[in-house]
């Protein structure tokens, strides 16, 4: 079969391989997920000591410039690949990469005429504007992994698609670390989004071997845009969304007020990171084969969900909860205690979105991807009315109530979902929730009780861990020792 595949990209597997892969590819994005975002936090702990809240939000705005041209550059044809039922052509292939290239190369050109009033506006450095340039290259680099990802994404080879981001977030955050540690500031980033490109571009190559090349099908691009424009709508509105935001927010909170807020949007969704992402990566492609067993999906949605929730929600309080303590006992870190309250009203955002992403990931899997898109033009709305307004009255904490109050909004996804999918919601979230409810008070009562020290930092989490097991296992009963031990396998219930 190995060889089969490496000959013809367009081969197929069959259900019950979508299956067996799909648990592969979920314990290999786990694993994967954990060990980089270690990495990631780990990096993130040095950086927040080395640089400070203006060079962060010099790097999020630009980065968010570029993000926001990013998703200009694919139209949806990508997703399209992967979602098609039916093999996969040279035609859709090459076609594919003809338009991306096209579109990137355009966007490029774009962003370099547009360089010097984005300077302007954020009143931006030269280092920041080097900066800028290093994120279109990598951009570039980023476009022409698209078809190998696209293949190794299709075939749920999920163990060799991470091969590629490992190596690039070990390369990209000792590169970025070192540089900052050397006292080159904002340049560190450059350095770091450079290599990281190449490093990827050439590996997956290595991995997933396609001779580009370019080639027009007026049938075939239209089949993939069917799908894939809407898709890509989207796509675009939550990028408008999020980084056309951060943009907006660049001019009203200043780059300092970014830095703070992007850090604690940051800290606020290293729960999904960990914990979320690997689940998602593998349910849209798995979950677009398993359309017409809608038994299965009930099942398989509220494990996915589950899963996530049980992770997400007490580790989300439990940053909460730790983070004031972190903040007063590093003495680095003390210029980050602005960021606490804006800390606390994100975590809103985060146990929402553990839910409605999962499920907004099965309606694009399931085809209702214009239901999708109405969803998409609500968020954005509200986003638009709600957040500036609140960031010009109330500046940073005014802006991060804002996201939590969109955040809430989530919850009509829970009732359209199950119009298609009847999902257990006792199940796959209400009792995770009550039980983090339940540990966080645990642990706020304790807290007030032990001194701030490094004794507490070490004492609070395994009391939460305990407190949070016990609480598990009292709400679902003995049976959650044989669900810790199949967990990933019962998600596709094999």
């Amino acid at each position: 079969m190995d060889i089969q595949n490496r000959v013809d990209p367009s081969y197929e597997i069959s259900l019950d391989a979508v299956k067996q892969r799909a648990v592969r590819g979920v314990l290999a994005l786990t694993g994967r997920t954990f060990v980089l975002n270690l990495i990631t936090l780990v990096s993130q702990g040095f950086l927040w000591a080395y640089l400070d809240e203006y060079q962060f939000g010099v790097f999020w705005i630009v980065s968010a410039i570029v993000n926001f041209l990013v998703y200009f550059s694919d139209v949806g044809l990508a997703a399209s690949l992967i979602q098609k039922k039916e093999k996969l052509t040279e035609a859709d292939l090459k076609t594919t990469f003809l338009v991306q290239q096209g579109l990137v190369l355009t966007l490029l050109a774009f962003l370099y005429v547009l360089s010097p009033f984005i300077s302007r506006h954020y009143n931006l450095s030269q280092e920041g504007l080097i900066l800028l340039y290093a994120l279109g290259i990598s951009f570039l680099m980023s476009s022409l992994k698209s078809i190998p990802s696209v293949l190794l994404e299709r075939k749920l080879e999920f163990g060799k698609f991470i091969i590629p981001q490992v190596l690039e977030t070990v390369v990209y955050n000792l590169v970025v670390v070192f540089f900052a540690w050397q006292g080159f500031g904002i340049r560190s980033f450059s350095y770091g989004v450079l290599v990281r490109g190449a490093v990827g571009l050439i590996v997956i190559y290595i991995l997933e071997p396609w001779k580009p090349g370019f080639a027009f099908s007026k049938s075939s691009l239209k089949k993939l845009l069917s799908f894939g424009l809407p898709y890509q709508a989207n796509t675009f509105l939550a990028v408008f969304k999020d980084d056309g935001m951060t943009v907006l927010l660049g001019g009203i909170l200043g780059p300092a007020g970014v830095g703070i807020l992007g850090t604690a949007q940051r800290l606020s969704q290293y729960p999904l990171r960990f914990f979320m992402d690997n689940v998602t990566k593998v349910t849209f492609p798995a979950f677009s084969r398993m359309q017409d067993d809608k038994a299965h999906l009930e099942r398989s949605v509220t494990r996915s969900i589950f899963f996530i929730t049980t992770l997400v929600f007490p580790t989300i309080i439990g940053i909460v909860l730790m983070a004031p303590i972190i903040v007063e006992l590093v003495p680095r870190y003390n210029k980050w205690e602005p960021a606490l309250i804006p800390l606390y009203l994100l975590s809103v955002n985060t146990i929402f979105a553990s839910i409605s992403t999962q499920l907004t990931n099965l309606l694009n899997a399931i085809g209702r991807i214009v239901l999708h898109f109405k969803l998409m033009i609500m968020w954005t709305a509200l986003t638009f009315a709600i957040v500036p307004f609140l960031a010009l009255k109330y500046g940073v904490v005014g802006a991060a109530g804002g996201y939590g109050l969109v955040g809430i909004s989530s919850a009509v996804v829970i009732y359209l979902a199950r119009r298609y999918v009847n999902f257990s919601i006792l199940e796959s979230f209400i009792k995770p929730l009550v039980a983090s409810i339940i540990m966080g008070f645990v642990v706020l009562i304790i807290r007030e009780v032990l001194p701030h020290a490094l004794f507490s930092i070490i004492i609070l989490p395994l009391i939460g861990f305990m407190t949070y097991s016990l609480l598990i296992i009292f709400l679902y009963g003995s049976r959650i020792f044989e669900d810790v031990r199949k967990t990933i396998s019962s998600i596709f219930s094999i």
